[in-house]
């Protein structure tokens, strides 16, 4: 928990900002200061806060409402132990954090300043602000259209009515670039520092860095059997059976093992078995006031039938006809193809080759502007659904993108394979697309970013220059704090782990007639590895932890995406020459064994769920000693309080023994 700028500055550590719209009423100011600092008993969040100074060179217009929110040590360990904070104790279980036995936890030492990291602390204010409810008032002070009632988180209503712009957690420059030199500043052949990442990321950013890691190293035995297939095998197009049965078994077992090395991750990072906080409704969630039986709370109801009939007769719809657009695009994309195609056959020169590339690349340029403009569309539709809760709508939201890039990038390449049954067109639209969406996606993610940055915001370039003309001299506190707020928000993993799916696609479903797709993806991980994290620590806001014990919904993504392409590599086998020989007089005896070689491999694969466990079995040895260690304190504790109560009454019972036995 070190300061992330001169101490001297402020009288306690600066963790989170709050920034307020500039011209914000000074008693909805003083009123959120004071909920903010009153303490816990009265309905307060305890927390320490003062407001940002000015920054150097008063000529500039600035905002004045930025204020720094912090904490004493005392208070972020009993907020460590109301989120459910899992660390290590001394017989190196993890386990739930208690203030009462906070010396026998291993990394607690003297008053346990340096036992939380800096992320732990920055989510566990995040957490206090966010429970941060309304009592008796009716309105924001000042705001009479900012409606409150009992129960309300405050800071949501902020957020939602724009009185509040944003809250984001401060970098530590010191940490930072420890990390970033061990993370990405240096070349090596080495893993990546995930627990470094954790520590100062959170967990859920380390874990989409150690899928990306695992995949990356997953794919390395398909490169290596892809290229001297690609060499030596590479002008018979028909001899690809090896490869898809391969191609079968790999996207098999990978997901399986990623589920037990994830597992591993998430118990060493205490989130394996910690509870998961109860959801409370988003942001922009509204509805007519009613009361929640759960919570017994007054809050925004909204009537489940109506959010049905919006999606299904709206955004479902919807969703059907860019799919039909997309189809659309894909026809003119073959007629092009098959223009270029005829005119390299009428006269057959280096151009008319180079010529037939190119309604390849466009229609991979038009894949991802579709891609990028349906992503706007389905954000916009699944916000209109009104879904309650974060988890509903980032399913909803999972759910209608990967039914439209799956479709969109997938869809002319399963055209070519069993329409029309081009094994060379398929190969080089494949190779195509592969090569230009990485292309594209790497100026996407990594140059284009950091290039709007730096011309949307100059005054942030000029802080940047005086930061390089002072040597190594730190920014004063002001300066980093404004200079952080101007930079970008970072929106999450879904952008990155979509595009890890579509990659996994490519591979997973066609690479068998394009061998050489598993070692372009293999270089595209390893440069996205260095350009994911110079965004992570250079571009963007730093995020609040996540603390995630999986990759979520991803995981069913991938693993169905694993079922599409075991019946589609033996769909492949079946086209096969090689195995069409052995059924010369009969096709529909070939589709029974092609059926039923399909199902007999998803039948191997479902039953390799069932074998091999999601946690490894050292793992929930640990997990059940822990349980038992529970159930047998909390019987004691049963024990010692009915053999209070049982005492002869000759003895007698005090008062507070009564009340306690009668509990």
């Amino acid at each position: 928990m070190e300061p992330s700028a001169d101490s001297s500055a402020s009288p306690f550590t600066p963790l989170v900002v709050l920034e307020l719209v500039s011209d914000t009423k000074e008693e909805a100011i003083a009123w959120l200061l004071s909920r903010i600092r009153d303490p816990q008993q009265t309905g307060g969040a305890g927390l320490l806060v003062e407001k940002l100074g000015p920054g150097v060179g008063g000529e500039e217009k600035e905002n004045p409402n930025l204020f720094l929110v912090g904490a004493s040590r005392e208070r972020l360990l009993s907020g460590a132990e109301d989120v459910g904070l899992f660390k290590e104790y001394s017989d190196g279980s993890m386990r739930g954090f208690t203030c009462a036995n906070k010396h026998n936890f291993k990394d607690f030492k003297g008053d346990g300043d340096s036992f939380l990291s800096m992320a732990e602390c920055q989510y566990i204010i995040k957490h206090e602000l966010d429970t941060l409810r309304a009592k008796d008032e009716t309105h924001v002070p000042g705001y009479s259209h900012a409606k409150l009632y009992p129960g309300k988180s405050i800071v949501r209503r902020l957020l939602s009515k724009g009185i509040l712009i944003q809250i984001f957690p401060l970098h530590h420059k010191e940490e930072l670039k420890r990390l970033s030199f061990s993370w990405y500043k240096k070349v090596k052949l080495s893993l990546q520092p995930l627990d470094d990442i954790r520590h100062y990321y959170g967990e859920g950013q380390a874990l989409y860095f150690g899928f990306l890691e695992y995949f990356t190293f997953a794919l390395v035995p398909m490169a290596l059997f892809g290229v001297p297939y690609y060499l030596f095998d590479w002008e018979d197009y028909d001899k690809y059976v090896v490869f898809a049965v391969f191609n079968v078994i790999w996207c098999t077992i990978i997901l399986e093992l990623w589920k037990r090395f994830s597992a591993s991750l998430a118990y060493h990072w205490g989130t394996l078995s910690r509870k998961k906080a109860f959801e409370e409704p988003r942001p922009g969630f509204h509805g007519i006031l009613g009361f929640n039986p759960v919570t017994g709370r007054e809050e925004p109801l909204y009537p489940n039938t109506k959010r049905q009939l919006r999606i299904y007769l709206v955004s479902l719809p919807f969703v059907l006809l860019c799919l039909y657009l997309s189809l659309y695009v894909m026809m003119i994309y073959f007629q092009m193809e098959g223009w270029a195609l005829s005119i390299n056959d009428q006269d057959p020169t280096f151009w008319t080759g180079v010529l037939i590339y190119i309604p390849s690349i466009i229609y991979a340029v038009v894949i991802e502007a579709m891609n990028l403009i349906y992503r706007y569309a389905a954000e916009f539709l699944t916000e209109w659904e009104n879904h309650r809760l974060e988890s509903s709508y980032q399913n909803h939201l999972v759910l209608k993108v990967l039914v439209f890039n799956f479709f969109n990038c997938f869809a002319s390449l399963f055209y070519i394979a069993f329409v029309m049954q081009d094994m060379v067109l398929l190969r080089q639209s494949l190779a195509t697309l592969l090569i230009t969406s990485q292309i594209l996606n790497q100026i996407m993610e990594a140059f284009l970013p950091y290039w709007l940055q730096r011309r949307r915001n100059k005054k942030m370039i000029r802080k940047v220059q005086k930061r390089r003309t002072l040597g190594d001299k730190e920014l004063p506190l002001e300066e980093q704090v404004r200079l952080e707020a101007d930079m970008s928000t970072y929106l999450g993993t879904f952008d990155d782990y979509l595009e890890l799916f579509l990659l996994f696609g490519y591979v997973s479903l066609f690479s068998c007639v394009y061998p050489l797709s598993a070692v372009l993806v293999v270089l595209n991980n390893v440069t996205e590895v260095y350009s994911d994290a110079f965004k992570m620590c250079q571009v963007f806001k730093r995020p609040f932890a996540d603390p995630a014990a999986n990759i979520g919904v991803w995981q069913l993504a991938f693993e169905t995406m694993s079922v599409i392409a075991v019946v589609t590599n033996c769909a492949l086998i079946g086209m096969s020459p090689q195995v069409k020989a052995y059924f010369p007089d009969s096709d529909t005896q070939l589709i029974l064994w092609i059926v039923a070689v399909e199902h007999g491999l998803l039948a191997f694969k479902f039953i390799l769920t069932f074998l091999i466990p999601d946690v490894p079995k050292h793992i929930q040895i640990k997990l059940s000693r822990l349980e038992f260690e529970s159930l047998e304190a909390l019987k004691k504790k049963r024990q010692s309080s009915a053999g209070k109560c049982w005492k002869p009454r000759s003895l007698g019972r005090t008062s507070s023994e009564r009340r306690a036995c009668r509990l």
